[in-house]
């Protein structure tokens, strides 16, 4: 026996991910249901071998269903994912929106797995931002070693976090370069972002961080421990699918790092490719398609006690977005619901 499980906002790139995603991992589903805006009713969508037709999001009854993935944006999850939950569907959030809410688990399955079980306060649970969960999956075993104090993180986010009008907006203004007079002017981004990096990834706050940064800081500390301390700086780069981050870590006591390269392989959800050579590290490029979360660059940090350097690299519409929030379904499945 499987469950019901609905699709909100089939139609966009992490909706369609989520799909492809069930399908490859087997997940135990009796009936789908792909939901969409009303401008997208009608639309195909791929689930294994079978082809779906979008479903009205607006019209849709969710009792009887067991698990909603929403992939839309916090103001229509603030509409529809109380609906869903008040009807006794599970919702597994990828937004923003309930991330920071303390009645709400936010969850990584690799991290903390057993936060699933606070599910029944509101019969939501959140996804976290993509460059925090990447990360966290890296830090969980350390810390678990070693006790983690600081993290420094700098990361290097794709442009398909923010959407297909971005990813056109770097292929296009990419094409425009080679063609004088074609050049195209940003409209998703506040600079150009072919052949450029921004500093600049979601709005401003008043200490000058802008808001991913805060979500790294705060959704570390509600994963992972609140007692870390994290400094983040991201930034958008030209590159379509895939963050890499490289983060420097500074433990309570000394893990040297050929332990450090140890564990990691140990780890769930972690390939490590850490070779000194030319070449012998995961890039974007190479991470695109794949459920791990890869490090490279592994190496001690002399300038302060305890420390450790990596690089850290994943496919963010897949473990930053869609296979999350599966593996959250997997694991609400393994856990409470217990059908398949």
């Amino acid at each position: 026996m499987g469950y019901k499980v609905a699709v909100v906002g089939a139609t966009g790139n992490v909706g369609r991910e989520m799909l492809n995603i069930l399908a490859e991992r087997q997940f135990p589903v009796d009936e789908i249901a792909a939901l969409a805006s009303r401008r997208s009713l009608g639309t195909e969508c791929s689930f294994g071998d079978t082809t779906l037709k979008t479903q009205d999001l607006d019209t849709f009854d969710f009792t009887g269903w067991d698990i909603a993935l929403f992939a839309i944006g916090s103001d229509a999850t603030k509409q529809y994912a109380p609906k869903a939950a008040k009807a006794g569907c599970i919702v597994i959030d990828n937004s923003s929106l309930y991330r920071y809410d303390p009645d709400i688990p936010l969850v990584v399955p690799e991290v903390n797995p057993e936060a699933v079980d606070g599910y029944a306060k509101k019969n939501i649970i959140a996804n976290p931002n993509c460059s925090t969960a990447q990360m966290v999956v890296a830090l969980k075993p350390l810390h678990d070693r070693a006790r983690i104090k600081r993290v420094v993180v700098s990361t290097y986010q794709s442009v398909s976090g923010t959407g297909k009008d971005a990813i056109d907006e770097l292929w296009d203004q990419t094409k425009g370069m080679y063609v004088p007079g074609q050049e195209v002017a940003p409209k998703v981004y506040p600079k150009q972002i072919a052949f450029n990096v921004i500093p600049h990834i979601d709005v401003f706050m008043e200490d000058g961080s802008t808001k991913e940064e805060w979500k790294m800081v705060a959704e570390t500390k509600k994963i992972v421990d609140p007692s870390i301390k994290v400094t983040a700086t991201c930034v958008r780069v030209p590159v379509f699918v895939g963050h890499s981050e490289a983060i420097n870590i500074e433990f309570e006591e000394f893990i040297d790092e050929d332990e450090v390269r140890d564990i990691l392989r140990e780890a769930p959800g972690i390939l490590v490719v850490d070779k000194r050579e030319a070449g012998g590290y995961v890039t974007p490029v190479e991470c695109v398609g794949d459920y791990a979360t890869f490090i490279s660059r592994i190496r001690q940090d002399s300038t302060i006690e305890n420390g450790i350097n990596l690089w850290c690299v994943s496919d963010n519409l897949r473990k930053g977005a869609a296979l999350n929030a599966v593996q959250i379904a997997e694991t609400l499945g393994n856990r409470v619901l217990k059908k398949g």
